[in-house]
């Protein structure tokens, strides 16, 4: 039993943590302005890869459900355990979200609906999910590439925390580059803002699985270690 608290409980204070910071440097800029949006991408990118480093020997750090779905899909995690791993993210994420709203006046969190990711004028829903697919492809490929290889540079969390910025430079104006179901759930189950919910759970799911699979099948192939 203890050997399966402990990485749930990882996954869920890693989450958190991972939260706590990139979504409140985007409320934190929402009332003082003195973040933008490199900082808002270095706030969510040095949080994660500090979390995967700290967490990553317990449960694999994966903070995220689409990468939980990306581990699962090629048999590196059974799926119990995914189905632990993918709540304890979610209840994370949600946590997160109560803090900042602790934390910070509603005039203020209202503003960015305690950092949750939405979609900017005149861009779709299709056209975001596609995106979310693409940012999250990026994201997989990187934690395959940096932490699932055994051949991988010992690197830690932080060539998985620079894609994160990468993708946030690019994404966040446009869809707010969530790249993660549970990073949307918890701030828009705190806030009650569920605008285009659904967008954050396809995309980056899709998009996460596509980039396991071809990393899995094609990269690794025959060196492909299965849980």
């Amino acid at each position: 039993m203890e050997r399966q608290v402990k990485p749930i409980v990882a996954e869920l204070v890693g989450t958190f943590v991972f939260f706590f910071i990139g979504a409140g440097a985007i409320v934190t800029d929402s009332k003082y302005h003195n973040v933008g949006l490199i900082g808002i991408a270095l706030a969510h990118g040095l949080a994660l890869s500090i979390m995967i480093s700290a967490f990553g020997a317990t449960s694999g750090g994966h903070f995220n459900p689409a990468v939980t779905a990306s581990f699962l899909v090629t048999r590196r995690i059974k799926i119990d355990t995914a189905i632990y791993y993918i709540l304890a993210q979610l209840v994370g994420g949600t946590l997160a979200g109560l803090a900042l709203r602790a934390v910070f006046p509603e005039s203020i969190w209202r503003v960015t609906h305690l950092g949750s990711p939405a979609l900017a004028p005149g861009v779709s829903v299709g056209t975001a999910i596609f995106l979310e697919a693409v940012l999250t492809f990026f994201l997989v490929l990187a934690v395959f590439g940096t932490a699932v290889d055994a051949r991988a540079p010992k690197i830690g969390g932080f060539g998985i925390g620079l894609t994160v910025m990468m993708d946030i430079l690019v994404g966040g104006p446009l869809t707010g580059a969530a790249m993660n179901p549970a990073r949307a759930f918890g701030p828009q189950l705190a806030s009650g803002f569920w605008s285009d919910w659904y967008v954050f759970w396809i995309g980056p799911v899709i998009g996460g699985v596509v980039a396991a699979l071809l990393y899995d099948t094609v990269i690794l192939g025959d060196d492909a270690q299965k849980a």
